[in-house]
């Protein structure tokens, strides 16, 4: 009987590496796989950067006034030309942009503030705090939503600081729903009832459990609601109840335009600040449906 001898055994082939991705990575792969979400950022971060340096490259103020240049059309020294008064389209619309992005990020900032901490307590505080606290986010969903904001509006006065008010005190109802209905899920978790069990206390139920598994909530809420916000101030400084002259807002831009004269001899008063409130809404739009896709774990790469 003859023994064959087997090769002798090489090397195991060696594994490949595979990467394990947390779910930021994961969510920011998704987002950029997102065609309209890219073209968002492309558009928002141009807007946001002039906005923002203005005053470093364009000679002229938003308030500027050049009595030799009344309702002169775009040309080399106003490049989005002038207005009645001769102040420079282009200084009062990055201003104008300046203002209403303040606006529109503090106030959404204060309302999901506000809607996290109602619909927390409401989920972490018992039955009782429950029923009081969403009897009250419903009579809050219940006005109408028009009147409610004139309302409001007419009570804060015009300025900064009452359009933020009025635009926060607005806005946060449906966030608590979101987040009471995610944390009521939440609370049943083994972690938290143990959590619980130790008597810890309700701050620490909402800074330790509650925020980190709402992050994904209030990132979409607050990117889809700066583009509302946006829009609730122009449609207030049109009214006259936002941002009052002389102060710049593309709102308060486009009722200083709205004369029969001035939308058909004068047509740059409107139409910039008008492409500019499109734009930028658009464009949040676009990042905000990409974030919500992004953050949703049923979506996968193909």
């Amino acid at each position: 009987m003859v023994a064959t001898l087997s090769p002798a055994p090489g090397p195991a082939p060696r594994p490949a590496r595979i990467r394990a991705r947390g779910p930021w990575a994961r969510a920011w792969a998704r987002f950029r796989a997102n065609r309209a979400a890219m073209a968002g950022l492309l558009i928002l971060l141009p807007i946001l950067i002039a906005v923002i340096s203005y005053p470093l490259w364009w000679r002229y103020g938003p308030n500027d006034i050049d009595l030799r240049a009344l309702n002169q059309a775009p040309g080399a020294a106003h490049w989005a030309g002038t207005d009645g008064v001769g102040r420079d389209i282009l200084a009062r619309l990055l201003q104008g942009g300046r203002v209403s992005l303040t606006v529109a990020g503090v106030s959404v900032a204060l309302s999901t503030a506000i809607g996290f901490l109602i619909g927390a307590m409401s989920a972490f505080g018992g039955r009782f705090l429950d029923g009081a606290v969403m009897r009250l986010v419903d009579l809050a969903m219940t006005l109408p939503p028009v009147i409610f904001l004139l309302v409001l509006a007419s009570i804060a006065g015009t300025g900064i600081w009452p359009t933020i008010l009025v635009i926060s005190l607005l806005s946060w109802p449906v966030l608590s729903r979101m987040v009471r209905a995610r944390l009521l899920e939440l609370r049943e978790r083994d972690f938290v009832v143990a959590a619980r069990g130790m008597g810890a206390p309700l701050r620490h139920l909402l800074l330790r459990h509650g925020l980190p598994n709402s992050i994904d909530i209030l990132v979409v809420y607050a990117t889809l609601q700066i583009a509302n916000a946006i829009l609730l101030e122009a449609g207030l400084s049109f009214l006259g109840l936002g941002i009052a002259p002389p102060e710049a807002s593309w709102g308060n831009m486009l009722n200083a335009a709205r004369s029969t004269v001035v939308m058909e001899q004068y047509v740059w008063q409107w139409m910039f600040p008008g492409a500019a409130l499109v734009l930028t809404v658009l464009a949040i739009n676009f990042i905000g449906d990409g974030l919500r896709d992004a953050f949703d774990p049923r979506s996968e790469l193909n």
